[in-house]
């Protein structure tokens, strides 16, 4: 892949990397370390990854507040950085609007009001912290008189007393890391006629995903699918060398069979398959089109939000999923669990009552 000044790729492919367009969840140390872009200011990179905005979790150990604005010094075990947090212009407008008087008789003991001043009051609250408490902030990175700092788009206090949140924090970046930040941003180079060519596997995953929601699968086996590949074997160049004889190189079949297990591996890894009981004969389940898990996922969430350990704020995510484990696969991955409890809370069958945590809709 060509690159530009200092060995970055070109701005043009940094919308190509996902990271590009999320909020990364970077260890603070990488976010004070990570090197600013040659081409564009206010643009940095990790391993090559371009990135503008990220997403913290720390211990405020220090804080300066402003008529306009709150800095709050946000450390995470590996760093502290400086975190510029605006305050909310509507907690200044704290009386009623002219003409807009209710009574609660009048409106049934409801004063809207009342209870907008109490909103905004808890909105205050949940952004006005002190020393040793938890921040969660989401902003760009920017770097002021050679210092960086986050300039919060979001932020909020998490009530974290047994530190749950925190301790799935810590469990979940490290696989972030792994599975994302530490892999190089490559694509592959142009072809002979100019135009950028898409990675074999990802074409072969757009092709599932959309024979799977075309025909609304539920399951499938791979000898199912194989066909559906067979064109993007047969459009590929023959590989060429000097060195080779002719015919040494891998067949179709066996390419098929690569890229088959390739294409699988990644729709697994984004939990939009899993295999039920690991066989050599192996059925791949599709996430959101299985039934019984999204059952099973209902049930549990249902059953325990009824324990007085649960009762308050729902079963965290994590518990959730050791319960399916247990309960009907141990093969569940957390992805595959994400995308059903998203599902379930667009359908208004479970609520999630913060972060990570979630509770049957009543």
């Amino acid at each position: 892949m060509a690159t530009a000044e200092g060995g970055e790729p070109p701005s043009v492919l940094w919308g190509l990397d996902p990271v590009f367009c999320a909020f990364a969840r970077l260890y603070v140390k990488d976010v004070l370390r990570m090197r600013e872009s040659y081409q564009v200011p206010g643009i940095y990179f990790y391993n090559s990854r371009p990135i503008y905005k990220v997403d913290v979790l720390g211990t405020v150990v220090y804080k300066r507040e402003r008529e306009d604005f709150y800095c709050y010094g946000v450390d995470d075990g590996t760093g502290v950085i400086n975190c510029l947090c605006w305050k909310n212009e509507q907690w200044r407008e704290t009386d009623a609007p002219a003409g807009s008087k209710f009574s609660d008789e009048t409106l049934g003991g409801f004063n809207p009001v009342t209870e907008l001043k109490k909103l905004r009051q808890a909105q205050q609250n949940r952004s006005r912290l002190e020393i040793g408490e938890t921040l969660r902030v989401r902003g760009p990175v920017k770097t002021s008189r050679q210092q960086r700092e986050i300039m919060a788009s979001s932020y909020y206090k998490v009530n974290d007393p047994v530190m749950a949140v925190q301790i799935a924090w810590m469990m979940e970046v490290p696989q972030l890391y792994r599975q994302c930040y530490d892999k190089p941003f490559q694509l592959q180079p142009s072809d002979a006629t100019g135009s950028s060519t898409v990675s074999s596997i990802a074409r072969a995953a757009h092709i599932l995903k959309e024979f799977i929601k075309a025909k609304a699968v539920a399951k499938f086996r791979v000898y199912d699918v194989q066909d559906l590949l067979q064109p993007l074997i047969s459009s590929q160049p023959p590989a060429t060398s000097t060195d080779q004889e002719p015919g040494a190189g891998p067949s179709a079949g066996q390419q098929l069979r690569k890229l088959l297990r390739e294409v699988l591996r990644v729709l697994q890894d984004e939990g939009t398959v899993f295999c039920k009981v690991k066989s050599q004969d192996e059925v791949y389940y599709v996430t959101e089109q299985d039934k019984d898990l999204l059952m099973a996922i209902k049930d549990i969430i249902r059953d325990d939000s009824r324990r007085d350990k649960y009762a308050e704020k729902g079963c965290h995510i994590l518990h959730v999923l050791s319960a399916v484990r247990q309960r009907y696969s141990p093969n569940v991955s957390r992805e595959a669990l994400e995308l059903v409890l998203k599902a379930l809370e667009c359908n208004s069958e479970i609520i999630s009552t913060s972060d990570s945590y979630y509770t049957m809709f009543s």
